[in-house]
């Protein structure tokens, strides 16, 4: 059994550490002592219940534990001296919050730090690097930046705000960044003036250099278009073509009219394979500043296109894109395995969507890719266009920010709709699951307090964009000076891109479904526990309606997905009300307005209930089914996707697809417990090392690759299939 101390580090527990702290406690009171046994009770009951919580238990917790065992015991006196020696270490400790979490990141044996993204390796410098920073900013922020009641409902789990690490800088967290503008009208790279490419090979390899320099001016993910590459097809021909000719003047060769087309796609073709290409090794390889590939999104939308040419060259875009993704990318064993990014985002239309529709092919390719990759995701054209209209009365179909982050629809200053170049100022997460249990089942309570948690949000969410307020373009120019958000002039401060909705602000929440079942009893799947559920999502969105017409800031709801975050949650939830069957009994809070992983439903019923929700959440929402090995039953996938088109707007498909770099097996690595730690192990060989094995599951929206802490990992361990 492992104890989680204060520096991030893992330990073996240690049971005479708890009778030795009693003992001197013991010795310097001067009156209600207890015996010998009496101490070795307490340290045999803490011992206990820490193997019952099955997994690595904080010094704090285990402390507490202590506290509450001798005032038990009536050793009240004893009970003072062991929370006066707290307070004194407590004291000690905060004189310099940062030196020995530094120390425990540069020496590689942080375990918090080590499990809190799924994608970044915590032993490579850069990354270290950037941790070491985001160590500096948190006690920046919690010191300095915020108010203290704020900092104090974040260490509690009341709320979290989001990204603290990054704070301290004025830094907004997601974009969809304008590359269509960047490649047509030019950029500046490193004070590098880049012109309009000449090819669609240069304009992937520009879009490249792109994506990495947003990444390392930004904390959250970006989207681009493929629909932005694709006039660039159309370049690339003409400019093949000519070569062509000058090539036939050469040899005196005078082919007819169809050859020459034959030979020029076919050359087309090959450069479109390169690009695309390059923008995949691209992505996987780039390191960032902040010591990770780029979390980018690629979006592809035929009706994108802005004619028909360019829908069928959009579509060799998407083809390539497929089928280079379905292969995936070589370890370093020369295997083929399942990357983390870029993430995929393929939208169903009512041309692509049927047997005998033009872009059917398409579609075929994706639900291949999906079972074998798990992505692309799957947007429905047909649902979108309903839910994002804007004040023109016009619905619109669009990509994500990162993983599930959605702008709100928004018309600019010409009554023209804008949604390429805007961005997300930042995350505040409400904890649904401890206004519940703060409650105690009192409805009227519940709604009062939920004010009151409303209201701490309203604040935390204006103090990050405070912290934007009055940024100038100079901070981030590709940002903020040459296109990729916007081209405001040296100097010039970004608040008009904070107001009116040009821009948005998240309000996140969590655990609605724990919520739900602690206030009624029941699953908010449940007819009769749907409308609470319900009611507590339209009871966010009317709160964001009041704080936009007060600030003029789009404020929206967003399913937050957490991460490390539900770890932290329901540590939190634990430590406040103890283990409460069915909502705090487990590592882990459910993700937003998910059905609970545990709850057996199908694929088609969790789809149908959870698009109510989507539809509450406009800020951001993805959904998902669980699935076994799909390779060998495609037409299944395309159902599903069928299903998705005519009844959801943002969906995904989560199968598993791993490797073990010891004996080669490319089944399921299985989750299995050691000593209350869970553990990613090999079926086959029992190959528990996990810098020998690749392991991807798909966590928030996104695909991870095996960095999970103990909650996220028993999570994915309970999760059962829906088809």
């Amino acid at each position: 059994m492992k104890i989680l101390k204060r520096n991030g580090t893992e330990e073996n527990f240690d049971v005479t550490k708890i009778i030795n702290a009693v003992n001197k406690a013991n010795e310097a009171a001067e009156g209600g002592r207890i015996n010998e046994a009496e101490i070795n009770d307490i340290a045999d009951y803490v011992e206990w219940k820490c193997t019952k919580m099955n997994r690595a238990v904080s010094v704090e917790e285990i402390q507490d534990m202590v506290e509450n065992q001798l005032m038990a015991k009536g050793a009240f006196e004893l009970a003072r001296r062991y929370v006066r020696y707290r307070y004194t270490r407590s004291l000690i400790r905060k004189s310099n919050t940062t030196d020995n979490k530094i120390l425990s990141l540069i020496e590689c044996v942080n375990e918090e730090v080590k499990q809190e993204n799924s994608n970044k390796n915590p032993t490579v410098n850069s990354v270290q690097r950037d941790y070491m920073a985001g160590e500096v900013s948190r006690d920046i922020t919690k010191r300095l930046l915020l108010p203290e009641d704020i900092v104090d409902a974040h260490e509690q789990g009341i709320i979290h705000f989001h990204d603290t690490d990054y704070f301290a800088q004025h830094m907004h967290n997601c974009d969809l960044v304008d590359l269509e503008d960047m490649l047509q009208n030019g950029t500046v790279i490193s004070e590098t003036l880049i012109e309009k490419p000449h090819s669609f090979s240069t304009a992937c390899n520009i879009a490249t250099q792109i994506i990495a320099q947003v990444a390392s001016n930004q904390y959250g993910g970006q989207s681009i278009s493929l629909a932005h590459l694709a006039p660039f097809v159309q370049i690339s021909r003409e400019k093949i073509r000519r070569e062509l000719m000058e090539e036939f003047k050469v040899l005196d060769v005078r082919p007819g009219e169809d050859k020459i087309a034959e030979i020029t796609e076919e050359r087309l073709r090959k450069e479109i394979t390169r690009g695309v290409q390059t923008i995949q090794y691209q992505v996987v390889t780039l390191l960032t500043t902040n010591g990770q590939a780029p979390f980018v999104t690629v979006f592809m939308y035929l009706n994108e296109a802005k004619n028909e040419q360019e829908k069928k060259d959009l579509a060799m875009i998407i083809e390539e894109t497929l089928r280079q993704r379905t292969e995936g990318v070589k370890n370093e064993s020369g295997v083929w395995v399942t990357p983390a990014f870029p993430k995929l985002i393929y939208v169903l239309e009512e041309d692509n969507i049927r047997e005998g529709t033009p872009y059917f092919y398409l579609t075929e390719l994706a639900a291949g890719c999906t079972a074998k990759r798990m992505v692309p995701d799957y947007i429905s054209e047909k649902v979108m266009l309903k839910l994002k209209v804007d004040k023109n009365g016009e619905g619109h179909c669009y990509t994500c920010m990162g993983c599930r982050s959605f702008l709100t629809p928004y018309v600019d200053g010409n009554g023209k709709p804008k949604y390429y170049g805007r961005f997300n100022q930042g995350v505040v997460t409400l904890n649904l699951v401890d206004i519940a249990l703060s409650s105690g089942r009192d409805m009227d309570r519940f709604w009062h307090i939920f004010d009151d948690r409303l209201d701490l949000c309203y604040r935390a969410l204006m103090c990050r964009h405070e912290r934007l307020k009055g940024t100038l373009s100079d901070a981030a120019p590709i940002l903020w000076q040459y296109g990729a958000l916007a081209r405001l002039k040296k100097g010039e401060p970004i608040d008009k891109l904070l107001y009116g909705g040009y821009s948005t602000i998240s309000l996140g929440y969590a655990g609605l479904y724990e919520c739900v079942k602690y206030m009624t009893g029941k699953s908010h799947t449940d007819p009769e526990a749907e409308p609470f559920a319900l009611s507590v999502m339209q009871y966010m969105n009317d709160a964001c309606k009041r704080w936009k017409a007060k600030e003029n800031i789009d404020f929206s709801i967003y399913g937050t997905p957490l991460e490390s975050t539900t770890y932290k949650f329901a540590r939190c939830l634990q430590k406040r009300f103890g283990i409460i069957e069915g909502i705090t009994d487990r590592s882990y809070i459910t993700n937003s307005y998910h059905v609970h992983v545990t709850e057996k439903i199908d694929a088609f019923t969790k789809l149908k209930f959870e698009s109510k929700f989507q539809h509450l959440s406009p800020g951001g929402a993805i959904s998902y089914v669980e699935v076994p090995n799909m390779q060998n039953n495609i037409p299944a996938v395309i159902r599903v996707m069928q299903f998705i088109y005519e009844n959801i707007m943002y969906a995904e498909l989560n199968t598993k697809s791993d490797y073990c770099q010891v004996c080669g097996y490319d089944g399921e690595i299985q989750i299995v417990e050691d000593e209350g730690k869970l553990v990613w192990e090999c079926p086959n060989c029992k190959n528990r090392d996990q810098n020998k094995m690749n392991v991807a599951r798909r966590t928030c929206g996104y695909i991870g690759t095996q960095y999970w802490n103990q909650g996220r990992t028993q999570e994915i361990r309970e999760r059962v299939l829906h088809l």
